[in-house]
């Protein structure tokens, strides 16, 4: 029976095996007549496997009567290419590709990894309008409007519990920052391309050059504080938050790496340390020198071995809600440029590190990073380094 028109379609009589109509060999499109209307169904069949596959296609209501045909017709060829290039037959939205995202990471990152994918999912994309949007039918246009979304939402406040000591005022919102939309777009990134790995699309076109970070846009790795200016800044915060820093100061960890170390991750005898959550990198081992581990030394005194290795004044472990108003209070107080923050203690130890004369190599594998990005953020200061050395051979 003929599906192609309005007149066609409304002399069938229902019934639960739809109306088919060849596309091409194997591949056709049916419709499923109701007693209220209808439905449409795209069917492909492998003559090597001789299995079918299907993909319901919805009733159209959104497109006139006599327009029906020639959008189901597109949306099964649409279909049969995407299987035709190795696709599934499963669709997936941008949100349910984030989801199986946040249990990948759970699997093969731990749940730290997990929890922070998660909550970007729930501030940037549940709620979203991009959420509902198909893979398959995901364009540049979608992710453009979704990056400029997130752009204009203003930065994220630190949180302040009931036991939190600082008097000061918040502060009225300030916009986003070019790099911490960066960070919100790496795991949108991420679950697309685990999607396309999939085999749930078999292009990565739409999100290729939309989501392309801005080059640049990170400014802390440009700030660079010196040894005296890093102890005016110890020296003007409370003792918990001093060590903290200091610990910062004494390893080129990411602060949130430092932050959930315990007491176990240190062997006071060997004095070495295990890094068991970052970014990347973990499950190392770093041997301390002897300043360093004398002070973790100290700070595990008296604490059970699932305690915080640096822990607040309550006990609780540092997060980045709990460390920015103290440095922000002691930047201001030690006349430090406003900028500075919690990460520049990262690069300026990294960035001693290098000038010192330690090689690239053992750099990155200190600071749980890739070469690459050392040589990208770091190399200048070897060169100058080597120009040094090269104006001593002057004869």
């Amino acid at each position: 029976m003929a599906i192609q028109t309005v007149r066609q379609r409304t002399a069938l009589a229902p019934r639960r095996e739809p109306y088919w109509h060849a596309i091409d060999k194997g591949q056709h499109v049916g419709f499923r007549r109701t007693e209220d209307g209808g439905h449409w169904i795209a069917r492909s069949y492998d003559s090597a496997t001789r299995a079918r596959q299907y993909r319901a296609l919805g009733d159209l209501t959104g497109y006139p009567d006599a327009e029906r045909f020639t959008v189901a017709k597109r949306l099964a060829s649409e279909f049969f290419d995407h299987l035709g290039k190795g696709g599934r037959r499963e669709s997936l939205t941008v949100a349910d590709a984030w989801r199986r995202y946040v249990e990948h990471q759970r699997k093969t990152k731990g749940a730290t990894a997990a929890a922070d994918v998660e909550g970007r999912l729930k501030r940037h994309i549940d709620g979203d309008p991009i959420a509902g949007v198909l893979l398959e039918k995901l364009t540049s246009r979608h992710l453009k409007e979704w990056r400029e979304r997130i752009a204009s939402q203003p930065a994220m406040q630190p949180k302040r519990g009931p036991n939190c000591r600082t008097k000061t005022p918040p502060k009225p919102p300030e916009p986003r920052s070019a790099g911490s939309v960066n960070r919100d777009m790496v795991p949108m990134r991420a679950a697309l391309n685990l999607a396309l790995s999939d085999g749930f699309v078999t292009s990565d076109h739409a999100w290729r050059k939309a989501l392309k970070p801005t080059a640049n846009a990170d400014g802390r790795r440009t700030l660079y504080l010196d040894r005296d200016q890093r102890r005016a800044l110890i020296e003007h915060l409370p003792e918990d938050a001093a060590a903290f820093v200091r610990g910062l100061c004494l390893l080129p960890l990411r602060p949130g790496a430092l932050a959930s170390l315990t007491v176990g991750d240190f062997h006071a005898k060997q004095g070495t340390l295990r890094i068991g959550t970052d970014k990347a990198g973990a499950g190392r081992y770093v041997l301390l020198p002897d300043a360093t581990a004398a002070l973790f030394r100290e700070s595990v005194k008296g604490k059970l071995p699932t305690a915080p290795l640096l822990s607040r004044w309550n006990g609780s472990a540092w997060d980045k809600d709990a460390w920015k108003v103290p440095i922000k209070a002691a930047v201001a107080a030690a006349e430090l440029p406003a900028e500075t923050t919690a990460y520049t203690m990262r690069h300026s130890v990294i960035t001693d590190l290098v000038t010192d004369g330690l090689d690239l190599f053992t750099v990155a594998a200190l600071a749980a990073t890739s070469i690459a990005m050392i040589e990208k953020y770091y190399g200048h200061l070897q060169q100058e380094r080597a120009r040094e050395a090269l104006a001593g051979l002057v004869l």
